[in-house]
């Protein structure tokens, strides 16, 4: 895929630092096939770029992400991926870039979009930045990364709050939990984030590729359990009650998910 052919991304290589920009601000930058495909390949590109040094992660408009596009019916998907959108790639990409991912995060990291930021690397948020997860709310749950190594992050009895209650959490309050890095005025963002970055890319790229590493290891074992469980999570799309999930959310009302259960 070139870089011209890029439909739902922005991609830009400046002084060392790899930007990738999810670029659906209509739809608040939710994922569609295509969406995850050409980030998967941005990712890839810069990471094994030896000019790149850092990949920045960001979205345009009001929100960084919000997850898979709700216009898409989960259990009709078909494309590459256990889920038929190509998830598990995406997120092998983040954590194989042999070098630092930062989440730069303005309004909305939900749903996937809260996991790409629990994988990433390094969080900076905007003060208006809003985080939180809304799978069980509509159908939906990522039983890998999304859960076992966001509890890494910000404890289990915190990671299971934030799953089972769908709330939502202010910048400061992510920060409070271990998710972000540092939180900074909205103006101050990309400031903020280029001089993470400059200090970054004055350190020895091989040592930090091997820092990478060791981190991962720890927790290398959650890929193996992620790609199991979502071969659950496919059969468990082509429920009633994961279908009444997505449905209420189109037909904007409460769903009511144990009335079709099995």
């Amino acid at each position: 895929m070139s870089e011209a052919g890029y439909k739902d991304i922005l991609y830009d290589e400046t002084g060392g630092v790899a930007t990738i920009t999810f670029n659906r601000p209509e739809v608040l930058n939710a994922f569609r096939m295509g969406t995850y495909e050409e980030v998967t390949d941005a990712i890839n590109r810069a990471g094994w770029n030896k000019a790149i040094g850092v990949i920045v992660l960001t979205g345009a408009g009001r929100a960084f992400g919000v997850g898979g596009d709700s216009g898409d019916k989960k259990s009709e998907r078909a494309g590459k991926g256990i889920l038929g959108v190509p998830v598990e790639a995406l997120h092998a990409a983040i954590r194989d870039a042999p070098k630092p991912v930062i989440a730069k995060v303005r309004g909305y990291a939900i749903g996937g979009g809260n996991v790409l930021v629990t994988l990433c690397d390094l969080t900076i948020a905007a003060e208006t930045a809003v985080f939180g997860q809304v799978g069980p709310k509509v159908g939906s749950v990522d039983p890998g990364y999304g859960t076992a190594y966001l509890a890494r992050i910000v404890g289990e009895k915190k990671a299971r709050e934030i799953w089972y209650l769908c709330r939502r959490y202010t910048a400061a309050e992510a920060m409070a939990m271990g998710l972000v890095n540092k939180v900074v005025p909205d103006a101050d963002l990309d400031a903020e984030v280029a001089r993470w970055c400059a200090e970054i890319l004055d350190l020895s790229p091989t040592a930090l590729a091997i820092a990478k590493r060791s981190f991962n290891a720890d927790t290398e074992h959650i890929r193996g359990i992620a790609n199991v469980a979502f071969q659950a999570v496919s059969l468990y799309y082509g429920t009633d009650e994961a279908k009444e999930g997505g449905n209420a959310f189109r037909e904007k009302r409460k769903p009511r998910f144990r009335d079709h259960q099995k």
